[in-house]
């Protein structure tokens, strides 16, 4: 199944929710999820699947002055 993170194309196994699609693309924490603009809350990445086509965007925290 192809999806987009953070703007790269990528190719994970069919029938993958969200958990496992962040720990293919080996994402490092901490970071937000947003699945196609929705916020995803941590709690429902293990239950939420993913679809051909879907879009994530990491979001890390930003510290500043």
């Amino acid at each position: 199944m192809k999806i987009t993170i953070n703007g790269q194309h990528f190719e994970l196994a069919d029938s993958t929710n969200v958990a496992q699609g962040l720990t293919q693309f080996a994402a490092k924490e901490p970071f937000a999820v947003a699945l196609n603009g929705q916020f995803i809350p941590r709690s429902q990445c293990d239950t939420t699947l993913l679809n051909e086509g879907d879009s994530i965007e990491l979001l890390s925290p930003i510290q500043g002055g």
